[in-house]
């Protein structure tokens, strides 16, 4: 059962589904560093996504964490610390990412120059 802390499409529909899991803003951000990266601290995130607050990226990775994209492992317990680390599923969004990242090389600048 996909869940998401905010709101949801609430359709019938694949593309909706996923969207509710992974297309609020900073979400697919948290999944690229992870892919680029490995395991990660919540200060790593906050380090390379400069303008996300502190709040919003703790409820992006709850949500990812409560649909499997994500699981948060302890690696120290005292002081206790923690790392995000892709799951299996997680993984499977390679795929889309690079398809992602082709489209954004083909279009970027046509995107850029309407604003």
């Amino acid at each position: 059962m996909l869940v998401s802390m905010t709101k949801t499409y609430d359709l019938n529909c694949p593309v909706a589904a996923a969207l509710d899991v992974i297309g609020e803003r900073w979400t697919l951000l948290i999944v690229r560093d992870l892919l680029l990266h490995g395991p990660r601290r919540f200060q790593d995130f906050q380090e390379s996504l400069v303008a996300v607050s502190p709040n919003t990226l703790a409820a992006r990775l709850k949500t990812l964490e409560a649909n499997g994209i994500v699981k948060k492992d302890i690696y120290q317990t005292t002081p206790i610390r923690a790392r995000y680390v892709l799951t299996a599923k997680g993984r499977s969004l390679g795929a889309v990412m690079f398809e992602l990242r082709k489209w954004g090389n083909a279009h970027a600048h046509a995107l850029h120059s309407t604003r």
